[in-house]
């Protein structure tokens, strides 16, 4: 393989997806490329076309909690039931496998902290057969239908009703905790998240794709999403002027933007340049950016999102690498996959960032080989 045009061409020459985008940057050099069609049957895949971020969100929306933070209007130890009171006095089953009529009140009130670290109790574990899960599904739905979920009070409302699995701060579940972030914002705030982000974070990184839906004039860039088929070929999931053609009635914090390749780089660019946009203003402190990429949990935390985080740990909104497990885990490494086929990394010992978009999504938790290709390529 001699450069990134030819990974991602084959890619695309593999049948694993019909297109793709990528770049690598290392300090100020860059290397870019596309490759394939933004559908099947369908106009060149562009450096600037749009794509559903899915869990890549996360991070953003784990820095704009870390905002309200620095702002001196919440803080990590803070209860969220001071902002959430539908979750002021939760139920957890007295045992990971017990039915979700076996209960017990929490122990302690679910703090800000542990919303950003994952471990509020709500969440998806490796177990899916386990009954607090099963009844989170209905809740917690596939981001990869916004248009699925009921406006942010009728949800919260719902997950309120429905036991957590673990008591706060004894294991690290995923997903829920970012949905729950993204309704913090809001709650602290009065703004809509959309418009939040856009203020102070979008706007001033001069990330000008990224948002919670696609207009149309914009609609001309942006892909096509699949899901595999029992036939070993694609299915279409949704199109330009599906899902994310009008404005959400919940903007999804665990996976509702849309944006470009360069639109990440610039956000993990500010990650690792002091929290500094390019204009020089300060968005983030050196504290903050600690707290979101270093490593919060325990092996016993782990242990039960295991499926997901693949032998390294987590931070805030991203995973940090703590393990060599293969040539790409360097220690210090903070990013995400998401559901959507994306993928997004930062590695701050040596000023790089890495971002993978594609349009065919994942049947499960875990990264495919083919993200394992262009992590290899990356490192």
């Amino acid at each position: 393989m001699t450069d990134l045009t030819d990974l991602l061409n084959s890619l695309v020459s593999d049948g694993a997806v019909p297109g793709a985008v990528g770049l690598v940057a290392r300090g100020d050099r860059t290397e870019a490329a596309a490759a394939g069609a933004s559908s099947l049957g369908g106009p060149p895949m562009a450096g600037d076309s749009l794509f559903r971020f899915a869990s890549l969100t996360k991070p953003i929306t784990a820095a704009a909690v870390m905002m309200l933070i620095e702002d001196g209007r919440v803080a990590l130890e803070d209860p969220i039931s001071r902002w959430m009171p539908e979750l002021a006095a939760p139920k957890v089953v007295r045992t990971p496998a017990s039915p979700v009529d076996d209960v017990v009140p929490a122990a302690r009130p679910i703090t800000v902290f542990d919303l950003l670290g994952f471990q509020a109790g709500y969440g998806f574990a490796s177990d899916f057969t386990l009954p607090a899960i099963q009844a989170l599904f209905p809740v917690q739905k596939d981001p990869r239908e916004p248009r699925g979920f009921p406006g942010p009070d009728a949800w919260i409302a719902e997950l309120a009703e429905i036991p957590m699995l673990c008591q706060p701060g004894r294991a690290w579940l995923y997903d829920t905790c970012s949905t729950l972030q993204g309704m913090l914002v809001t709650r602290v705030t009065g703004l809509p998240l959309p418009d939040f982000l856009a203020e102070r974070l979008f706007v001033p990184l001069g990330m000008t794709d990224t948002a919670f839906h696609v207009p149309e004039n914009r609609r001309e860039r942006f892909t096509s999403f699949y899901m595999p088929s029992r036939e070993d070929g694609l299915e279409l999931a949704d199109a330009p002027d599906g899902q994310w053609s009008s404005p959400p009635l919940f903007p999804l914090g665990n996976a509702g933007l849309v944006g470009t390749a360069d639109d990440w780089l610039a956000f993990g660019r500010m990650l690792l340049n002091d929290g500094r946009a390019p204009d020089g203003r300060r968005l983030l402190s050196d504290d903050s950016i600690r707290l979101m990429t270093t490593d919060h949990t325990t092996p016993a935390q782990r242990e039960f999102g295991a499926l997901f985080l693949e032998g390294q740990g987590w931070g805030f909104g991203g995973a940090v690498d703590i393990t060599r497990a293969d040539p790409w885990n360097v220690p210090g490494r903070y990013g995400w996959v998401g559901g959507t086929g994306t993928a997004a990394h930062i590695v701050p010992s040596t000023g790089t960032v890495t971002v993978l978009l594609t349009q065919v999504g994942l049947s499960g938790p875990g990264s495919l080989p083919w993200m394992r290709d262009f992590w290899r390529y990356a490192a």
